[in-house]
């Protein structure tokens, strides 16, 4: 995903004085462009579920309705990054709806650090070298299990 940076967000001197790469010196921003990298993947187990806001939100939830009735899991973890936060919210209180009350949830938040790369826009900068962005991210885990029978 690529979008200019505009001048009143001076993303350029940000990255410059936040220690990005590249020269110290403020250049134009709106001669950028910003791309996004994708999150640092995180080891992927048979019971993780990462939730996205491209997929079908039915698609998703039928995926963990599916390794919990049918794939032999106790416990998924549905996780959500950013504006799919919501998305895993909902996707775990219908899944403790539709099994009346027998499925557990707990619920942690996290801050994931992401890396954007500032690249120009033509090649005819004086050599201008890509620099690189670092920002925040919130994140949501949330363990969707049956408690233990006691």
């Amino acid at each position: 995903m690529a979008e200019p940076c505009s001048p009143a967000a001076k993303c350029l001197a940000q990255s410059a004085a936040a220690g990005g790469e590249g020269p110290g010196v403020e250049m134009d921003p709106v001669e950028f462009t910003l791309r996004k990298r994708l999150p640092r993947k995180l080891p992927k187990r048979r019971n993780d579920v990462y939730v996205n806001m491209k997929t079908d939100f039915r698609a998703q939830l039928a995926r963990c309705q599916k390794l919990l009735d049918g794939g032999g899991q106790r416990e998924i973890c549905v996780h959500g990054l950013g504006l799919a936060i919501n998305r895993a919210i909902n996707i775990a209180l219908q899944l403790q709806a539709s099994s009346q009350g027998a499925l557990q949830l707990a619920a942690n938040t996290s801050t994931v650090e992401l890396v954007d790369d500032l690249e120009p826009e033509e090649a005819g900068l004086g050599g201008a070298e890509p620099l690189t962005h670092t920002r925040n991210n919130s994140a949501i885990h949330i363990k969707v299990y049956y408690p233990d029978p006691q």
